[in-house]
């Protein structure tokens, strides 16, 4: 065992002056501060005063008084392990005390028990302990709170968001009533839809009162010309003139009714009018219409239909422009020899009906463009068209809260679309 116990002198400081009025008091008594004087002192103050402990060593550091057992002559405070005490088996509790070289070179300690020093350390330390888990405890509570309101908020925004990509543009995020810096962001989130909205509405407006109004004087050019026809005979260059310029005007007037119909897809003027549907049965009828016109191009049709398919909820009508619209184009697009397949699966929650083909395909860095409007490949401007056919279907499946996406079919061109069964 050694000497020494490791405990901050610091915790000891207000036992100082108990230790030093002892020690004055001990020196007074022996008049000179050696071995020789203080050994009647000390013995006296043993058995006189017993809740100290003593310890008086000559120059040799052998014991020639006290209750304590051999102790290296060092000065100052002291921690002391139990062991030194006598009798040993009394307790076990530490001691705390100060010792003294004295003038012939011997060593003087006085000490007491340290067992309410211990016991007062041990309670500054359970309690710092427990602060520190109090506060951690406070702090990761906050963190977690703070965490899941802001989490909470953060989903909020991406719920608002998602329902604006879908059509709604009306949908804002939705005030807590707190005024605090999230309230304000979400104040300017709103005030920023709301410009967006208005800029959106403002331009639709103008396409659409473009497209309605050209319709009218379109229509009435096209019986102007139709008038002019009948008064010219077949062979006349006029007559063929004419005929030209009413296909152009027949054109034109399919691409306003088009861009109309988009304007009110993209508005949901349409959803109201949804019902349940079984997309198996919807999908073979828009097919079969489509067998003779794939085997007079001498290309293949081959289907696949779940026979147990789920019912959705959408517009019959557009579903089937939707349809027909994707298998006109690979149809169209491919050459003879060619497979269209028609494939329709579900899932747990959507269905997906896959228009697929073996042809020549597009481009990679044109996939995401044919949806644009009024877009074409340079490969399909032979072909009759506006570009607007794929914006359409988009379009509606976007009015159905479905995806569109087309991957390349190696070789040939995929077409995949996912329908919701259910629509939030």
């Amino acid at each position: 065992m050694v000497d020494d116990c490791p405990y901050p002198q610091s915790s000891a400081k207000n036992q100082s002056n108990r230790f030093l009025i002892q020690a004055h008091e001990t020196f007074a008594d022996a008049g000179v501060a050696d071995v020789r004087h203080l050994l009647p002192v000390v013995q006296g103050l043993v058995e006189h005063e017993p809740g100290f402990h003593y310890l008086l060593q000559d120059p040799g550091q052998v014991i020639v008084a006290g209750n304590m057992l051999h102790l290296r002559p060092l000065p100052g405070e002291r921690w002391l392990a139990w062991s030194h005490r006598l009798p040993r088996e009394t307790n076990r509790n530490i001691v705390y005390g100060i010792g003294y070289i004295l003038d012939d070179g011997g060593y003087y300690f006085i000490g007491i028990d340290a067992s309410s020093l211990t016991h007062l350390q041990h309670a500054l330390w359970t309690t710092i302990l427990w602060e520190i888990l109090g506060f951690g405890f406070i702090g990761i509570a906050g963190g977690l709170f703070l965490s899941s309101l802001i989490l909470k908020w953060i989903e909020t925004i991406s719920l608002t968001a998602r329902s604006i990509m879908q059509g709604d543009m009306s949908r804002r995020i939705p005030l807590r009533g707190t005024n605090d810096e999230l309230d304000h962001l979400s104040e300017s989130l709103n005030a920023m839809l709301d410009q967006n909205e208005s800029l959106i509405a403002s331009l639709k407006q103008v396409s659409n009162d473009i497209a309605h109004d050209m319709r009218l004087p379109l229509a009435r050019m096209r019986q102007n010309l139709e008038r002019a026809i009948l008064a010219h005979a077949p062979s006349d260059t006029m007559h063929e003139q004419v005929e030209f310029a009413i296909e152009d005007l027949d054109a034109a007037l399919e691409i306003f009714s088009s861009l109309l119909k988009l304007a009110q897809l993209e508005s949901g003027a349409w959803k109201n009018e949804m019902e349940l549907l079984d997309p198996a049965q919807l999908l073979k009828s828009v097919l079969e219409p489509y067998r003779s016109v794939i085997d007079d191009h001498g290309q293949y049709l081959a289907t696949e239909i779940i026979p147990a398919c789920p019912t959705i909820t959408g517009h019959s009508v557009l579903l089937r422009q939707a349809f027909s619209n994707l298998i006109e184009n690979a149809i169209r697009h491919t050459p003879g020899q060619t497979t269209v397949s028609a494939t329709l699966t579900s899932s747990d929650n959507s269905i997906h009906v896959e228009i697929a083909d073996n042809g020549p395909g597009i481009p990679a860095e044109a996939m995401l463009r044919v949806f644009d409007r009024f877009f074409r490949l340079d490969t399909s401007r032979t072909h009759d068209g506006n570009g607007l056919g794929l914006s359409m279907v988009k379009a509606i499946v976007r009015l159905h809260a479905g995806s569109i996406i087309l991957y390349d079919n190696n070789p040939g061109l995929r077409c995949v679309i996912k329908l919701p069964i259910k629509i939030q």
